[in-house]
């Protein structure tokens, strides 16, 4: 009897464990199949197709991922290209060798754009009145979150090389002497960084040929910029009426100039009170 009695029970454990463990075990492995087939078959449905040529040009471009194109890297640049949503002029690093490249890729007839170069529109650095001796964290993003940084003239380059440390081709430096950000023209690639993480905004891209450039952005009166930087741009005119080929003009109280008619006489660099306008050898 007591035999018969433990078979019994050895056969009512079994089947405990076999619905207790073994069957949920099935039951969650025929779920995981029927779910591994839906998301499979639904996937091969609505994948995306991904355009080859978005790979073929990505092979061109310079590959730094600047973001001076205003894409998140060259991955999503060359997909902007391949729709139709970009332009190549708007990236710079890529060589003129391979914009031609991607241009017949993309079926176009050329992709060169003239070369640009980086510069620095200040003359104030240690020339500039401080508002207050800024002691925080040593770059300008962080400089400017304290009363819009600590230079009297509200666009003075701060010096503290917020620029010099994004630029991934060590194309920017301050200049100890001066205290201004300086950019080396044979280094820069034009790629924007420098510009987008300026936050005075003061920092442009002007053609690589070009001569000179206004190293000032402060459009207040004169007598207001005197009051602030010994360098800076005070509006008197005589750049504009001094040039030969009308190609520099005063707008807003600031000396511009149009690259498209500036022969590079110099004539504005030597006649500049506050020696502003600078020569550059692109």
């Amino acid at each position: 009897m007591s035999s018969g009695g433990c078979g019994a029970a050895v056969t009512a454990d079994g089947a405990n464990v076999f619905f207790t463990f073994i069957v949920p075990v099935l039951i969650f492995i025929l779920i995981a199949g029927a779910l591994g087939f839906a998301l499979a078959y639904l996937g091969e449905k609505i994948k995306v197709e991904r355009d080859p040529k978005i790979d073929d040009v990505s092979r061109f471009l310079a590959g730094v991922n600047c973001g001076g194109c205003g894409c998140a890297g060259c991955d999503a640049f060359a997909e902007a290209l391949v729709s139709g949503k970009a332009k190549l002029s708007q990236c710079n690093p890529t060589s003129a060798e391979n914009k031609d490249n991607i241009a017949k890729i993309l079926g176009q007839s050329g992709g060169a754009s003239k070369r640009l170069v980086a510069v620095v529109h200040c003359n104030g650095g240690n020339k500039c009145r401080d508002k207050h001796a800024y002691q925080g964290f040593g770059d300008c993003q962080s400089a400017e979150l304290l009363a819009g940084g600590n230079k009297a003239c509200r666009v003075g380059c701060m010096g503290l090389g917020s620029c010099n440390e994004y630029c991934k081709y060590g194309a920017v430096s301050v200049d100890k002497d001066t205290g201004v950000a300086v950019v080396d023209g044979a280094k820069c690639t034009a790629c924007g960084m420098c510009v987008s993480i300026c936050p005075k905004k003061i920092i442009s891209r002007i053609p690589f040929d070009a001569k000179v450039y206004v190293a000032c952005s402060n459009t207040w009166r004169g007598k207001d910029v005197r009051s602030v930087c010994e360098n800076g741009c005070i509006a008197c005119g005589l750049c504009e009426k001094k040039c030969p080929a009308e190609a520099i003009r005063l707008s807003n109280n600031l000396a511009i100039i149009d690259y498209d008619k500036c022969t590079a006489c110099g004539a504005c660099v030597s006649v500049c009170p506050s020696k502003c306008i600078h020569n550059y050898a692109g």
